[in-house]
């Protein structure tokens, strides 16, 4: 356990962070799986722009790692090409 206080509060933060962390990378994994499940290319051009904004928004925050987003965008985005009308 930690004796400084403010080892413990740096605990009780980091507890909070990866709380919120986990809850936003989950929903997003999701949201990649719901997309990925559609079949109708007009469906999947009004979901991309929210798709690909939640990405960059972990990126962004350092919950995942900047090539990682490019990837997952870039997959999204040839899932999207390849559907038809």
């Amino acid at each position: 356990m930690a004796n400084h206080k403010s080892a413990i509060k740096r605990i009780r933060s980091s507890e909070t962070k990866k709380v919120s962390n986990k809850y936003q990378h989950k929903s997003t994994r999701t949201a990649m799986k719901k997309f990925l499940e559609i079949n109708k290319k007009k469906d999947a051009e009004k979901e991309l722009p929210v798709l690909i904004s939640m990405i960059d928004k972990l990126a962004k925050k350092n919950i995942i790692h900047n090539n990682k987003a490019s990837n997952l965008k870039a997959n999204m985005s040839k899932h999207l090409n390849g559907l038809k009308k």
